[in-house]
């Protein structure tokens, strides 16, 4: 069991007013969440500054402290702790988890109106997690997910599940949950039971966001005390019937089951082309186009500065990363003459194969920002482009879209004139 006294509790930096209740408040009609708080002693409430409710009230998961007008309640409340959030006036519009560190001062959970609709779940975290989780399962599964020729998918999204924070990703039989919310890190026990009981999984990951953590006032040096899955480091999945050996040490929780669909959609194109797949990491891209028939598949792994500052810090060295890439090869008995792996540096690589005028018909970036602009590579280069497809996440990725951060990936299939 996680110990509740992980959480490093500091009070926050900003300036913050707690007070009683006003006595105007008690004029308005009480809410069902008024109502059910007063079985909840010392339950604090969150009172929004003026003008700042409604973009909550439609939606938008994550309080930051900036809308935050003052905080009745007293002792004050703690991070993880369950609060109220009110409007101006002090009527709740819903309730949340408090962090007393984060930019994000609440994580909104519930608003007012489903409340009123079912109560049952109302101010207690633990069934509301439940009922989250089985719903996200749920959705998974209407999804075709998983399916006999696909094991490796997202079966919760964060704020697209409605748990701001949690992500679960199902590799195998294993389950791999990146944590990025202290509460997260308070409801481990529960998460591991409801994500332990998925169909088909026999072990759970736990994945703590160190650096994210840190920022939500997390003492990480706790974390470091937990008993980690009794598992291999690598295991084996399929994606659309393609192979792959992941790593769970990798990046991410270990694969990248958001490019799902836009691999998928490389496959059906490729056939008879000559492909170049930059930034290949374990080969998804490569893979299926060799899959789907490409004549010559040629995977390179990136070890540019730009690239490194881009994933950031504790990602695999591109050598584990293209040894992974030419076991998958091997996994799904493909010709190794077609398909090969190169440890180059990009631009290095890229300024020879022009100097050559070596060409490709299919090129795939994933995701190199090589220009500063959306328009600008096409520009720099003397040429223009039109845009063939649009896509994003696969579909077990929901969105949203009062909260469109979550709409992280962008995929653009360009014809190059």
């Amino acid at each position: 069991m996680l110990p509740y006294t992980m959480l490093q509790m500091h009070f926050p930096s900003r300036i913050v007013k707690f007070s009683l209740p006003s006595l105007s408040s008690s004029a308005s009609a009480v809410s069902t969440l008024e109502e059910l708080a007063v079985s909840h002693k010392g339950l604090a409430k969150v009172v929004l500054k003026k003008g700042k409710t409604q973009v909550f009230k439609d939606g938008s998961p994550m309080v930051y402290s900036g809308a935050v007008d003052r905080i009745i309640g007293r002792p004050p409340p703690r991070t993880g702790d369950v609060v109220l959030v009110a409007d101006g006036s002090e009527k709740p519009i819903g309730w949340g988890l408090y962090n007393s560190v984060s930019m994000f001062c609440v994580r909104l959970m519930q608003l007012e109106e489903e409340a009123l609709s079912d109560p049952s779940f109302a101010l207690n975290m633990e069934k509301l997690l439940h009922k989250r989780l089985d719903a996200a399962i749920k959705l998974r599964k209407s999804l075709g997910l998983p399916s006999a020729d696909t094991n490796a998918y997202r079966v919760v999204n964060s704020e697209g599940d409605r748990l701001s924070g949690l992500t679960v990703d199902v590799l195998g039989d294993v389950a791999v949950v990146a944590s990025s919310a202290a509460w997260v890190e308070k409801h481990r026990p529960e998460i591991e039971s409801v994500v332990g009981r998925i169909s088909n999984v026999n072990h759970v990951k736990w994945r703590p966001s160190i650096d994210i953590l840190k920022e939500e006032g997390m003492d990480v040096s706790d974390l470091k005390d937990f008993k980690e899955c009794p598992y291999e480091s690598k295991v084996k999945v399929i994606e659309n019937g393609v192979s792959y050996l992941v790593s769970l040490d990798g990046q991410k929780t270990g694969f990248y089951a958001d490019q799902r669909e836009n691999r998928h959609f490389i496959s059906s194109i490729a056939k008879g082309q000559r492909v170049l797949d930059v930034c290949c990491y374990s080969g998804g891209f490569a893979l299926n186009a060799a899959a789907g028939g490409a004549d010559d598949v040629i995977g390179k792994r990136l070890t540019v500065l730009l690239f490194v500052l881009l994933y950031a810090v504790g990602i695999d060295s591109s050598m584990p990363a293209l040894e992974l890439a030419k076991e998958n090869v091997q996994l799904n008995n493909m010709d190794s003459g077609k398909i090969s792996f190169l440890k180059e540096d990009a631009a290095e690589f890229m300024r020879k194969a022009a100097s050559k005028n070596i060409l490709w018909d299919l090129v795939i970036l994933d995701p190199p920002k090589l220009a500063p602009r959306r328009k600008g590579a096409a520009s720099m280069a003397g040429r223009r482009i039109t845009v063939l497809r649009h896509a994003g996440a696969a579909c077990d990725h929901p969105i949203d879209p009062s909260y469109p951060e979550g709409a992280y990936l962008t995929n653009y299939l360009l014809r190059i004139i």
